[in-house]
């Protein structure tokens, strides 16, 4: 997403907030309304300015205006679809901290689901993956305080607080007989967007956890010590891990895909209006200089994710591994609204890869699906529903898919998707459609 884009609020929009602080006396706003919409728009905003005056003078307490208004913003752009919201002004912030890298909390990505909070994914190395909480946990209760009847910001407020001190989630997990209880001690989350290692002595695996602004400078590191590291003649390739990466940020998207190529468009935009489509195109050349490179995915790779999965397979660069990705193929752009006001993180566009191929509600399926060996107490929970199950989203351009397995071993030796990549870089052939890379070309696809 494109972060501190500025955008105006149509008419209607002005014209809808103008009403709630003027009430009945703006008969001059009335008519500037009625020039500037039409006669069903115009109904539809009289309605709710009487809706707003009810409230206001008849409710059994007197209410908050500003929560009233606060409340109607919210309804109104959560029911556009699953990704469009409105951050009051801490949310806004909050939101700006987690960008950045560094924030005080648990180290816990979540989604609201039928009145409950959802565990998107633990970060890597947080006090939430510590203490085993898992992708697809439903969070019942907070500090013993129900979290049915909270917004998704009050909800992330209740869990954050001083460093060292603790916070007791209660938990509904598939394939558990009752609700478990979890204790976390708060820390400084510092996003790590990108660790790596190497492999036997003649392969590069970087694993990139998110999309922050740090993620295209951590990447370029990591490339630059491994490379440091093993010597060119000996260096079998790249394994770029963007499983069960939930995306983030679409400038750092273009930056990590313009890591891998030398030229050539990464993505483009496109808008309710043709003039809005916008295309970004690699920049800073191939740092890693045509050696071979696999990327793994799985139903747990969003938007960013499929940003740069797409963009490599596209182009030739790279071998998917793994299973097909989450599917969501929209553009949230943020719109600040002044001080105190907030932000808009509201869907402006969808990408689509350089061949032209929406991901949206459909994910990027890889060149080879392997799938990992589940063990039974996880089988319940191993897949994503992916976009295309999310209440009110996007259409797809095409059939949809739903579904994707995002299970990822904790234990290197067991993740048959990594060994995978490993045995193609090495010239072992792991799938009878798919020739065995050279050390000294592209790995085909």
């Amino acid at each position: 997403m494109r972060k501190n884009s500025v955008f105006f609020l149509g008419a209607a929009a002005g014209v809808c907030l103008t009403l709630l602080f003027t009430g009945p006396q703006g008969a001059q706003l009335v008519a500037a309304a009625k020039a500037m919409a039409g006669a069903d728009t115009y109904s539809h905003l009289n309605l709710f300015g009487e809706v707003f005056e009810r409230v206001r003078t008849d409710y059994v307490e007197k209410p908050d205006d500003a929560k009233l208004v606060e409340g109607a913003i919210d309804g109104m752009i959560t029911s556009l679809d699953p990704h469009s919201r409105y951050m009051n002004d801490s949310a806004w912030r909050e939101m700006q901290e987690t960008t950045h890298g560094e924030f005080g909390g648990l180290g816990i990505e979540v989604t609201m689901e039928d009145g409950l909070v959802k565990v998107v994914a633990p970060m890597d190395d947080t006090p939430a993956a510590k203490a085993g909480m898992m992708s697809g946990d439903l969070i019942t209760q907070i500090d013993d305080e129900a979290v049915q009847g909270l917004t998704l910001e009050q909800a992330v407020n209740k869990m954050k607080g001083p460093i060292d001190t603790k916070t007791r989630l209660t938990v509904l997990r598939k394939g558990a007989e009752s609700p478990i209880n979890v204790t976390i001690v708060r820390e400084i989350i510092h996003v790590r967007p990108v660790s790596y290692h190497i492999d036997g002595g003649n392969i590069g695996y970087i694993r990139i956890s998110s999309f922050n602004e740090q993620t295209a400078d951590e990447l370029k590191k990591a490339i630059g010590d491994i490379s440091k590291q093993i010597a060119s003649g000996s260096l079998a390739g790249y394994v770029v891990d963007l499983r069960n990466n939930p995306g983030g940020l679409l400038d750092q998207a273009v930056s990590v895909s313009s890591a891998f190529m030398a030229r050539g468009e990464v993505v483009s935009t496109r808008g309710r209006r043709a003039e809005e489509t916008q295309r970004f195109a690699a920049r800073g050349g191939d740092l890693i200089k045509g050696k071979p490179l696999v990327v793994l995915i799985n139903g747990g790779s969003a938007s960013a994710s499929e940003i740069v999965a797409g963009a490599l397979h596209d182009h030739k660069r790279a071998t998917l591994i793994g299973t097909r990705s989450f599917g969501k193929g929209s553009v949230q752009t943020i719109i600040p609204l002044g001080s105190g006001n907030g932000a808009l993180a509201l869907t402006t566009a969808r990408y689509f890869t350089p061949s032209g191929r929406s991901i949206q509600a459909k994910g990027v399926t890889p060149d080879i699906e392997v799938l990992q060996d589940v063990p039974p107490e996880l089988k319940a929970r191993s897949e994503t529903k992916g976009e295309a199950s999310m209440r009110g989203h996007l259409s797809a351009e095409g059939t949809e898919q739903t579904g994707s397995q995002a299970y990822v071993p904790p234990v290197e030796k067991d993740d048959k998707a990594l060994a995978a990549a490993y045995h193609l870089l090495r010239g072992v052939t792991v799938n009878a459609g798919v020739p065995s890379a050279s050390p000294k070309a592209t790995v085909p696809n």
